[in-house]
């Protein structure tokens, strides 16, 4: 779930030493990214044809050269020379894409440049208005597309090429972001021509939100289409920028078919998409010709009685042959085929977790997955004709890495609960270690800081194990007894425990282990980086097998000694908030205290393009939405409850808690409520502050 993830508090659990500094918990909130984040090497990127890396300074204003071997580091060029060259003030050096180690491409505001670092001369290639949406640049042609409104241009031409009707909108992400659709214009390989997504919207239901900021209120209306209703028809125009001439592609099923992961074939003489249809449960891969826009063939086809989900485009290692992406084993594993469609072979054949492709040359595929752990990430490569696969990080944790053009030298930078980031140079032709770039220090060693331990329980089916995290303050004593605030999030595409600094918690946690507390998350079925079969098992009843789970984790927690069993509370956010809703309803009593933000609390209401993935049509699973619609258990309440909501959520719309908030005064039963107006989602800024003494308080004042 991509939109459902938003306050996850991403954040990474440590091995901390006792110090004197009190941690404030406006610094836990605002600074964990900021002051408190581990040291590191900012914007690595490899020089293309050369064995150098460039990076930015500590400051951002001067973009480095790193050398190979020896910890030594040359200037390239500062944002005040940038300035002289393209007459744009730079508020760092932006470096979009290297062509050669003397050029390459930057975006200042608004405008795009080719730098010469030899003769120290700037050529403007492109600019967009400052109140453009979507920008997308590409360097094969100098070309650059962006969107206002429902309107979408190419900088080199003066009129739109898509002006639509207020209903139909161009060149913006589709389907809501789902199907790892992330943007909405694709520009081809020579970048003369563009696809793009186009979206009917007519059919879909207008939603409106409060704007409070207008003197007598007034309404934004958002398009949201709700689980079982009119959903948008979705299509793809090629637009050929020298011929300003266009095709549209549509679903070749029914007109409200998904088409997902637009990929460009590597001559530009086709393009492919996964189209899935609306129950999500059949793929196509269909090729199509880019003159014509005609469907030349479908390639091969995807169910499942669940669901099927791609999420990446094809991925070509050379003219006619190319890797897609798919569960269909039970785990996310490459496969390699032919542009006809005929599987040449399974390239991996996994029991874990393959989660993206890096890159390739003549005999690899180079990935990232989880491994053996589910916490952990680490690089691979594949051979293409033998299928003998190499794992090419070393350590456990979480590793994320880059190439040299050649694929000889690879940059590791990685973090796990002991380390807050390493960073290392291989020569993987040789096996060793070239260079230990960095290994940052413990940026909390001042401060006066708890531990996480890490463990695994039994599942809610008494046979799965499924990881927790549990927090202790820094003057832990196993003779007392202690309270304990549960954070939950157990949705689908989210995993917050990890072999990571600090271990997928946020550092509000450990300000709250200070005040007394422990702290404990438990990654529930349903959430991600464990396969199909484990995420699955929510199908059709979103909040069961998750809730059965965070049972068995309430068992562990009151088996502990130190644990006060009688004083639990629970927060989450978004599904957390729906699943700290649900645990507060449906295993009344357990807690004494929930804390809900952004919650889903009835799956009618919320969006056909995750709902129905989930959950299926209302009227094709009548008892799912029913056992899984809190309002009908607002009765069962014990506790305090606090329901919090953004008023201009566009994802989880406020309907949701008010609607909730209206079947407790119907049924006489107190809770409380609190808005963050004009905040969507996410409570950002300074807000979040608030947010979290909000949160907290409210736990402290009633785990009594």
């Amino acid at each position: 779930m991509k939109k459902l993830l938003l306050i996850v508090f991403i954040g990474v659990t440590a091995n901390v030493v006792q110090a004197q500094q009190e941690l404030t918990l406006e610094d836990a909130v605002m600074q964990q990214y900021g002051k408190y984040y581990p040291t590191s090497t900012t914007r690595v990127q490899w020089i293309p044809g050369t064995q150098n890396y460039a990076f930015l300074s500590a400051d951002y204003q001067t973009l480095l050269k790193g050398n190979i071997k020896k910890d030594k580091t040359t200037k390239i060029i500062t944002t005040a020379e940038l300035g002289t060259m393209t007459g744009a003030e730079a508020r760092f050096v932006n470096v979009v894409e290297w062509v050669d180690e003397n050029a390459f491409y930057t975006a200042i505001g608004e405008q795009y440049f080719l730098i010469n670092l030899e003769d120290k001369t700037s050529k403007i290639m492109a600019a967009h208005p400052s109140s453009s949406e979507v920008v997308d640049f590409t360097s094969a042609s100098g070309n650059l597309a962006y969107t206002q409104e429902n309107k979408l241009f190419i900088s080199s031409l003066s009129f739109p090429i898509a002006s639509t009707e207020n209903e139909v909108v161009s060149g913006q992400a589709i389907a809501r972001s789902e199907f790892g659709i992330t943007k909405g214009t694709f520009w081809s390989n020579n970048g003369l021509v563009l696809a793009y997504y186009q979206k009917d919207e007519k059919p879909v239901a207008n939603y409106p939100l409060l704007n409070i900021d207008t003197p007598t209120g007034s309404l934004k209306s958002i398009k949201y289409p709700m689980a079982g209703q009119k959903s948008e028809k979705p299509a793809v125009v090629i637009y050929n920028v020298g011929a300003n001439e266009s095709v549209t592609v549509k679903p070749s099923g029914k007109s409200d078919d998904y088409l997902t992961n637009f990929g460009w074939g590597p001559k530009d003489e086709h393009f492919y998409i996964a189209e899935v249809n609306r129950g999500q449960n059949h793929m196509k891969l269909n090729k199509y010709n880019a003159k014509t826009g005609a469907l030349e063939k479908t390639l091969f086809e995807e169910k499942s009685d669940k669901w099927v989900e791609p999420e990446t485009p094809v991925y070509f290692v050379n003219d006619n042959q190319f890797v897609w992406m798919s569960e269909r084993d039970g785990f996310m594993n490459l496969y390699f085929y032919d542009d006809q469609g005929s599987l040449v072979r399974q390239l991996t054949k996994n029991k874990w977790v393959v989660q993206d492709i890096v890159g390739h040359d003549a005999e690899y595929v180079y990935f990232h997955g989880t491994g053996e752990s589910s916490m952990e990430k680490h690089a691979y490569k594949v051979n293409i004709k033998s299928g003998k696969q190499e794992q090419l990080t070393k350590g456990a944790g979480t590793h994320n890495v880059s190439f040299t053009s050649d694929f000889k030298l690879m940059y590791d930078q990685m973090s796990s609960h002991d380390i807050p980031n390493k960073e290392t140079i291989y020569d993987l032709g040789k096996g060793k270690v070239l260079r230990e770039v960095l290994t940052a220090e413990n940026p909390y060693k001042d401060l006066k800081m708890g531990k996480a331990e890490y463990g695994t329980i039994k599942a809610g089916d008494r046979v799965t194990d499924v990881n927790y995290r549990l927090i202790k303050p820094s003057n832990f004593d196993a003779s007392k007894k202690y309270p304990v605030l549960v954070y939950v999030y157990g949705g689908p595409h989210a995993q917050l425990i990890t072999n990571s600094w600090l271990g997928g918690a946020s550092l509000w946690m450990y300000w709250m282990a200070e005040q007394g507390y422990l702290v404990y998350t438990v990654d529930n079925r349903g959430s991600a980086n464990r396969g199909f079969e484990f995420e699955s098992v929510i199908h059709r009843q979103l909040g069961t097998a998750e809730m059965a789970d965070q049972m068995e984790g309430v068992k562990h927690l009151k088996s502990l000694p130190y644990v006060d069993g009688n004083r639990l509370a629970v927060h989450g956010w978004s599904f957390g908030g729906f699943m700290t809703t649900s645990l507060m309803l449906r295993q009344a009593g357990t807690f004494n205290v929930g804390v809900a933000g952004g919650p889903v609390t009835d799956w009618s209401y919320y969006e056909i393009m995750y709902g129905e993935r989930y959950m299926d049509m209302p009227e094709e699973n009548e008892a799912g939405y029913k056992d899984n619609n809190l309002k009908n258990h607002v009765a069962k309440l014990k506790g305090d409850l606090l329901l919090i909501h953004g008023t201009m959520d566009d994802v989880v719309v406020m309907q949701h808690n008010l609607s909730l908030v209206q079947a407790f005064v119907e049924a006489g039963v107190q809770m409380d409520f609190f808005p963050y107006p004009m905040h969507k989602h996410n409570v950002r800024g300074k807000d979040r502050v608030h947010l979290m003494q909000k949160v907290l308080n409210y736990v402290i004042d009633n785990n009594q």
